[in-house]
């Protein structure tokens, strides 16, 4: 068995970090699924909690390197 986690760079802070490709937060910017870092879910939360909404959920693994098995190696096609 193997395991797989992405580096790439946060959308909104551009900081580079490790997730797990498939839980991670993200935003959809021109069609494309791009990761949030946990400090920005964590901002955004915090502003979405004063606007009166419910705060983003950030599944426990999010930020873990998950099992080869659960990746989508074909990008969702």
């Amino acid at each position: 068995m193997a395991y797989v986690f992405m580096m790439g760079n946060c959308i909104a802070c551009n900081n580079p970090f490790s997730f797990n490709p498939m839980k991670v937060p993200s935003l959809r910017v021109n069609g494309v699924r791009e990761p949030l870092c946990k400090e920005c879910v964590a901002e955004a939360n915090r502003l979405r909690v004063e606007r009166g909404d419910k705060p983003v959920v950030i599944h426990p693994d999010a930020y873990d390197p998950c099992d080869e098995n659960e990746v989508d190696w074909n990008g969702g096609e």
